[in-house]
């Protein structure tokens, strides 16, 4: 029996989404920044990557205002989709609120937009974490000399979100544009 993640309530400080300007495409890039390459040390200077041409951003922010949480979604191929750079600031970590949420939506709007299946490479602490969200290991894998599981979710599990798809085939291209 799969059972439906429930969303938080809407009461909530906490809202997940694309991220909607650019500032907080650069509030979105700093908080991965500061995870990634200044806590975790696994970058130098900078974590951004190819698939960050492709990918969409997904930002949590604690009273609409603050971004608090990070995620990113891309395609690989039609209905193949791929999660990465999950990251929580230490300060909302805690309770896992946040990154519970910024998984939902991730996942919520990859199915919305067509997901057939949903992937992400997953540092070892966090394995835990993902199954309690329905997600499997497909296999243990070394990344960046870390060890990490590579999980894919059970689409089943995860509603879909509202969330449109923006209109372009670069996923910031609407983001520059209204930031302009």
């Amino acid at each position: 029996m799969s059972a439906v993640l429930v969303s938080e309530a809407a009461a909530t400080p906490f809202a997940c989404r694309l991220a909607a300007d650019g500032s907080e495409q650069e509030a979105y890039f700093a908080l991965r920044r500061s995870i990634f390459c200044q806590e975790q040390g696994l970058f130098a200077g900078d974590d951004r990557d190819p698939c960050d041409e492709r990918a969409y951003p997904i930002v949590c922010l604690h009273e609409g205002a603050r971004v608090v949480g990070v995620v990113r979604i891309w395609e690989t191929a039609p209905g193949d989709w791929w999660g990465g750079r999950l990251g929580v600031h230490a300060d909302f970590r805690a309770a896992a609120v946040v990154g519970r949420r910024l998984v939902q939506t991730a996942v919520g709007t990859a199915r919305a937009w067509g997901a057939r299946r949903f992937r992400a490479t997953v540092q070892r602490p966090n394995v835990a974490f993902f199954r309690r969200l329905r997600w499997r290991t497909l296999e243990e894998l070394d990344v960046l000399g870390q060890p990490h599981h590579l999980m894919e979710a059970d689409l089943s599990c995860y509603v879909p979100t509202a969330e449109a798809r923006p209109r372009s085939t670069d996923p910031m291209r609407d983001v520059r544009r209204d930031a302009a």
